[in-house]
């Protein structure tokens, strides 16, 4: 069994008058401010009057868009005599886009050679290397909405000019016919018209 605890009473002065100081500190204690837990942790506000931080990262759309940008920016400025975005005319973004061809990966076939209009040729050829049509589509749409993004007026763009319209249209059937594919976007089919309830003769 439990040995049985001496009353304060049978304890020395001195140890009486300790455990009644204890007790008074513990009794007079204000108790501790609790804070709410969570179980994820939270990210420190940032200071008052500083703007928030920028996402860590971007959309894929988002960062190739911009480094596009950043290309025809520094193609601009390579350009003899340099030139300046308020001058820049659908011409140059023609410049810009025969410039790439250096660039391309997709092999397109000359009217002389044994694979043209063949879509997988049996064996390599001399043809020449260009931008394919779809990546210099993309690369047009992504610069037209950098340029208004970036202050442009939309009826001054020089992307969307009826010049480079006609361009990518040239790109496209010619590249179709080299490579032997279609380019054609599919129709949707349209769903059947419901059908129509039979004509009822009239009551007689």
């Amino acid at each position: 069994m439990f040995a049985e605890t001496k009353p304060i009473k049978s304890y020395p002065p001195d140890i009486i008058g300790f455990l009644g100081l204890i007790k008074h500190r513990f009794s007079t204690r204000k108790p501790e401010k609790e804070f709410p837990r969570s179980d994820h942790h939270q990210a420190p506000h940032p200071p008052p009057g500083l703007p928030p931080c920028p996402p860590d990262h971007l959309s894929r759309y988002e960062n190739q868009k911009r480094r596009d940008w950043n290309t025809f920016g520094q193609y601009l400025r390579n350009h003899r005599p340099p030139l300046s975005l308020s001058r820049c005319s659908g011409a140059h973004v023609l410049e810009f886009l025969r410039y790439l061809d250096q660039f391309g990966k997709t092999k397109v076939h000359t009217q002389l050679c044994p694979f043209f209009g063949q879509p997988n040729p049996p064996a390599p050829c001399p043809c020449p290397l260009r931008q394919a049509w779809g990546s210099l589509d993309a690369l047009i749409g992504r610069l037209r909405a950098a340029y208004e993004e970036n202050g442009g007026k939309p009826e001054a763009n020089p992307f969307g000019a009826r010049a480079v319209r006609l361009y990518l249209r040239e790109v496209r059937d010619s590249q179709a016919k080299a490579r032997g594919i279609s380019y054609e976007k599919k129709k949707r089919k349209r769903p059947p018209p419901p059908p129509q309830a039979a004509a009822l003769p009239p009551p007689s």
